[in-house]
């Protein structure tokens, strides 16, 4: 397995484009990727200052840890900005304000709830494993904030580059089954433990139909590693990009990916495991403070996460939508692949009504599952009939046709009588 940290100060412009002949467009081109590897520069920059006084050994260290804190701080930035835009979002969806009164337009209205979360008092129930109890928040704030390791924010931003990325980030993301039960089940309330068993079912359910829409990808890019994946989308016919999501094995797997990512970050529709009109919180219930704060902050960094795959497997990661767009840094790129994915999620739970337990794991294993295990053959046939527009109208109907068929039995097999609300007797 080929492994490399990302430490050294050499590092080479893979991308660059072929010089332009007039000097005014020689100019501007330095100038764009100067300021695309601005990040990366300054980094370097600051290591080698810092070497002039620590001893050589000292230099992969200090890189891997400015790269680590530099993760940590943008992400928990975006974290605190999105809280204040989803809440604003929402109360725009259900017409009413928004967070409005802390700072210019409500938005230091995440420095408040922090404050609040640091100084709320810490309860434990007494009959609780106070360990354990102690430990769930940590174990699943940790393994989200791993997953950030091996995804390309931008050229030469890899913190961390080898041949299986994408099989380490699905594992270090799996870790959170054991947080989501640790906390249900140390907490002695059966409110809480009941959390925790959908909250695992839920999120083993999902994971196989979202593992399986990655291998498509895997399949055609011929590799395991996000970067390798992010350069077999680049390249443009005309100014259209060669990303993965505008092919029919690949649109389908984008979808099915969106969905079941969704689901693992135990999002609307289907945050059912926090189902407060049913169970209270789920498997938080008997958090509060800083604690529940950490869960809180692991569900944001899991859904970041998941756009940041997302837009790696099936939307050309850091690449430029367009050809003539592709001046602009690819850093920003990518984070603006990742806010869509936030805004996405935002949209669909202010509009989308919660699941019931049963529609959740019948719409897993009888419709994601199959679909997910089709598109491998629609990405098979794609690959082995070369080009030409046959290969479009096959692939388009081996997704498409199980799609209706599917969709179809699923509805045929509903009873959707008119619902009858009466008081209780």
């Amino acid at each position: 397995m080929r492994f490399r940290l990302v430490t050294g100060p050499d590092f080479d412009f893979h991308h660059r484009r072929e010089t332009p002949a007039f000097p005014a467009l020689r100019r501007f081109q330095g100038m764009t990727e100067a300021f695309d590897q601005i990040l990366v520069t300054f980094k370097h920059w600051l290591v080698g200052w810092l070497m002039k006084f620590l001893p050589a050994a000292c230099e992969p260290l200090l890189s891997a840890l400015f790269t680590a804190a530099a993760i940590i701080i943008v992400f928990a930035l975006m974290f605190a900005f999105v809280t204040v835009l989803e809440r604003k979002g929402l109360g725009r969806i259900q017409n009413r304000y928004g967070p409005n009164r802390v700072g210019p337009a409500g938005f230091l209205q995440f420095a408040a709830d922090g404050i609040k979360a640091l100084t709320k008092e810490d309860s434990v129930p007494h009959a609780a494993d106070k360990i354990v109890h102690f430990l769930a928040p940590i174990a699943m704030l940790v393994p989200v904030t791993l997953m950030f390791a091996v995804l390309p924010f931008g050229r030469n931003m890899t913190p961390v580059e080898f041949d299986a990325g994408l099989l380490y980030f699905f594992a270090v993301g799996a870790g959170a089954e054991l947080a989501v039960f640790m906390a249900g089940w140390s907490s002695r309330n059966k409110y809480s433990l009941l959390g925790a068993m959908r909250g695992i079912a839920q999120m083993i359910s999902y994971e196989v139909p979202l593992i399986l829409s990655a291998a498509t990808v895997v399949m055609l890019a011929g590799s395991l590693s996000p970067l390798e994946i992010v350069k077999a989308q680049e390249g443009y016919s005309g100014w259209l990009p060669h990303w993965h999501v505008f092919t029919p094995w690949g649109c389908a797997g984008f979808l099915i990916f969106l969905i079941a990512a969704t689901a693992e970050c135990n999002r609307a529709p289907f945050d059912l495991p926090e189902g407060e009109s049913e169970i209270v919180a789920g498997y938080f219930l008997e958090y509060s403070g800083f604690k529940f704060a950490m869960f809180f902050m692991a569900e944001y960094f899991g859904m970041f996460a998941a756009g940041g795959m997302a837009a790696t497997l099936f939307l050309g990661g850091y690449t430029a939508p367009l050809s003539w767009l592709a001046w602009i840094p690819s850093w920003i790129w990518f984070f603006a692949k990742v806010m869509a994915f936030i805004f996405l999620l935002i949209w669909v739970r202010g509009t989308v009504p919660r699941l019931r337990m049963d529609q959740l794991m019948n719409f897993a294993w009888k419709f994601m599952l199959p679909m997910a295990l089709i598109n491998l053959v629609a990405a098979a046939v794609w690959n082995f009939m070369g080009g030409g527009p046959l290969r479009w109208m096959v692939c388009s109907a081996l997704v498409a046709g199980p799609y209706l068929l599917l969709g179809k039995g699923m509805a045929a097999r509903r009873n959707l009588g008119k619902r009858i609300y009466r008081f209780a007797s």
